[in-house]
């Protein structure tokens, strides 16, 4: 589980020896978790995502890479209830693309996306990530 008290939200499924993927769970709202009409924050909603990509990123990229969180977005798109779940992919062809477009020392901009559903498959909420990805310069 990342550091940083992202457990504290909900119950996080590492799957070990397997750095493409990543996912997370916000469970039911508590008390102290949900707004007036029995939803959940929606800040929750955003944090249980926010440091996913870019770990995935620093992991499938390795050290000769600076990665960081440039901006983030979150689009809600139904009411939720019940225990929520995003999933996380940083596939091969996902980090290719970043290797390629940051070969000649260029900085690389890209949304990454993902949604958070319901254990149905209903999507309440849509988040976006852009990362910051550049290679490292070789001569420091």
């Amino acid at each position: 589980m990342p550091p940083g008290g992202v457990a504290s939200l909900g119950r996080g499924t590492p799957r070990r020896g397997d750095s493409r993927l990543a996912g997370h769970d916000l469970r039911t709202p508590t008390r102290r978790s949900h707004d007036t009409s029995t939803r959940p924050f929606g800040g929750n909603l955003f944090k249980m995502c926010d440091p996913f990509w870019m770990l995935l990123a620093m992991e499938r990229l390795g050290h000769d890479y600076i990665v960081w969180d440039k901006a983030g977005e979150i689009e809600f798109v139904a009411p939720g209830r019940e225990t929520v779940h995003a999933e996380f992919v940083f596939d091969d062809a996902l980090r290719a693309e970043a290797v390629a477009a940051t070969e000649g020392g260029d900085k690389f901009l890209r949304w990454y996306e993902n949604d958070i559903t319901t254990a149905d498959g209903t999507v309440i909420a849509r988040v976006r990530k852009q990362l910051y990805i550049r290679r490292k310069r070789r001569d420091r």
